[in-house]
């Protein structure tokens, strides 16, 4: 069985995270990711499952190779909500909660980030010592070191084992097709590190690429433009349609990006323009899932093909595309329909979860969500089929929207002018935001919850 180091970066004295009291070195990373383990091994109860539910990222990142060295497979659901850690605790024996923050770990068994490693943060640790230098890490490619699971968005989350080698690959695809091997930046995530993209896109492909990250958590558009502004250039600002548009309405002044990465809901040609306009850079999709792993990119602006990632294919059978190779475990069928190109790239049809038909006639939620949302006035919006039918017998397709200033009559009639009159929506429901995850996700389940919520209190 083959054995791969820890960390791609070039030396460690070479950058590998940014603090807010400054940049933490890939020696010093590995510093500390041994005293974590040697507490873990200590005190930690019998178990394969560490739950890191660390906020700061360069401290899920000590937590998460601390783990894997000490025979820890990381637990990474899409929530962290009391039914969730049930669910873990229950299906998972001995976990361990490792966190850095007041959050409710309810019983579990718990292990708070060490006060020393905290302390030495704060003291500006000295640069790391050439005449005894701390020894890489080695780890079985076969090694599983993650389990993530899906959001849940269609139903119960599943979870999904990741090996060493596959994750490292998956983190160096990436950062080979955004150019980030030959040039190394610093990247700013506004998703979570336990999320897949999250994971991937910020702590993976610092570690397998080279690059660095910072161990924030910016979310409102004041904090990324000072997250920015806290690490050098080339900058590399991961998100999603959500944040970004957020970003781009605010009008903060931000400092140069060279680099946007976007993923986890379809992104708009209008918005990709307006952010590539304001940053002066290019924006990249990616495209994965937590199952597969990222599969292809596309700068948006340049059209919808997708260009798969190196060593990944697509096969299909009827409607039914698998990934292989490369990167992903095994064979794994999407839940996307999808149309392949001669030149070996792609484009997205919709989700096979999405089709519904209607007097015979068929269309997708996220061809109505798009339609809705390019609306002028309309900041979010989405469709909703809900799981049972109305007083008639019949299910009828809903639409909540946020649009401050519009009106229920201005809104059909633009929507008239897009989508054929049998996929008008009835209700269509005003609210003032719709009930995102902290990806910029809606779960099905969040959103039966509010049509539950509005039809019982006749709001439509």
């Amino acid at each position: 069985m083959s054995s791969l180091p820890l960390l791609g970066q070039p030396g460690l004295d070479a950058t590998f995270a940014w603090l807010p009291d400054g940049p933490r070195s890939a020696g010093q990373y590995l510093a500390d990711v041994t005293m974590l383990q040697a507490q873990l091994e200590a005190q930690a109860p019998a178990g394969n499952w560490l739950l890191n539910l660390c906020q700061d990222r360069y401290r899920f990142a000590v937590g998460f190779a601390a783990g894997l060295l000490a025979g820890k497979t990381s637990l990474q659901p899409a929530s962290q909500s009391p039914e969730t850690l049930r669910r873990l605790q229950a299906d998972y024996p001995g976990l361990l909660c490792l966190c850095d923050s007041d959050f409710d770990s309810l019983d579990l068994p718990r292990l708070d980030f060490p006060a020393q490693l905290a302390l030495q943060e704060d003291d500006q640790r000295a640069a790391v010592n050439p005449e005894n230098p701390p020894k890489m890490p080695l780890i079985p490619a076969e090694q599983v070191a993650a389990i993530l699971f899906t959001s849940g968005s269609t139903g119960q989350p599943q979870a999904h084992a990741k090996t060493w080698g596959k994750l490292l690959a998956n983190g160096r695809a990436e950062a080979e097709r955004l150019g980030l091997l030959q040039q190394a930046h610093a990247i700013v995530g506004t998703v979570p590190v336990q999320h897949s993209y999250g994971f991937e896109s910020t702590f993976l492909m610092a570690l397998a690429g080279g690059g660095s990250f910072w161990a924030g958590k910016p979310f409102f558009p004041q904090d990324i433009a000072a997250a920015l502004a806290a690490v050098p250039q080339p900058r590399l600002l991961v998100t999603t349609p959500f944040h970004l548009s957020a970003l781009l309405s605010a009008e903060v002044e931000l400092p140069p990006v060279d680099r946007l990465l976007s993923a986890t809901a379809p992104l708009s040609g209008d918005l990709a323009r307006r952010a590539e306009a304001v940053c002066q850079a290019p924006l990249f999709e990616i495209y994965g899932s937590t199952e597969s792993g990222q599969l292809a990119s596309r700068r948006t602006t340049e059209g919808d093909a997708w260009q798969l990632l190196p060593g990944v294919q697509l096969t299909q059978t009827g409607d039914v595309t698998t990934a292989s190779g490369g990167h992903v475990e095994g064979e794994v069928p999407l839940g996307d329909l999808i149309e392949l190109a001669g030149d070996g790239g792609f484009t997205l049809v919709g989700r096979h979860a999405d089709l519904i038909n209607i007097a015979g006639k068929r269309t997708s939620l996220a061809y109505l969500n798009h339609q809705i949302t390019a609306i002028a006035g309309v900041t979010d919006a989405a469709f909703f089929l809900p799981d049972e039918a109305g007083p008639d017998g019949i299910t009828r397709l809903t639409a909540f929207v946020v649009a401050p200033g519009m009106d229920r009559r201005q809104l059909l009639a633009a929507l008239r002018q897009r989508i054929d009159a049998i996929f008008l929506p009835r209700p269509l429901v005003f609210v003032d935001a719709l009930p995102r995850n902290s990806t910029g996700k809606l779960p099905r389940s969040a959103l039966q919850a509010l049509f539950e919520e509005r039809l019982a209190h006749g709001s439509h």
